[in-house]
């Protein structure tokens, strides 16, 4: 059984050499890739201006998640909002709990060796600024103690980041 307190123990350490949203989230995912078994990618998606054209001309248009720092093999760079398990996650503002990802509509399949999923919002003045999203090859792999306990530790990490 994983013990979150310490992981929230271990995450407000961390913050005290860097607090810096992508510093601190880089360390996070290293944590909990350490301390999480049974998973093959834990990560971040940090909400961004959509940059996906590659001109000298700037340009507005809605946000995506851009992929921010993880463990684990190459991901998704881009997803929009409510598309796949992140990007519900956003539009909800609700953690999504999927034991079987292939189970869920319009999953959007980064790594196909991934079988259930957990993703968790990340607030900063009231709007989701980012997603902790963490997958697993086993169907089932995350329970509702894992989400309580995720979430204690976003709550953390969210008390801990400075945002840029």
């Amino acid at each position: 059984m994983t013990d979150y307190r310490l992981l929230e123990e271990q995450i407000k350490g961390l913050a005290e050499i860097s607090g810096e949203m992508v510093s601190l989230m880089s360390n996070a995912s290293a944590l909990l890739y350490e301390a999480l078994s049974d998973v093959n990618w834990a990560g971040f998606y940090i909400v961004r201006p959509d940059a996906t054209d590659k001109t000298a001309q700037p340009i507005v248009s809605e946000p995506v998640l851009l992929v921010g720092p993880f463990q684990g093999k190459v991901a998704c760079v881009r997803i929009e909002k409510g598309k796949g398990v992140c990007g519900t996650a956003w539009e909800e503002d609700k953690t999504q709990l999927v034991p079987d990802v292939h189970k869920f509509p319009g999953h959007i399949a980064c790594d196909s060796a991934s079988n259930s999923e957990i993703v968790i919002p990340i607030h900063h003045n009231g709007e989701v600024v980012a997603v902790l999203d963490i997958d697993s090859p086993l169907l089932g792999r995350f329970t509702e103690d894992d989400k309580v306990g995720l979430e204690g530790f976003v709550r953390t990490l969210e008390k801990c980041m400075e945002y840029n």
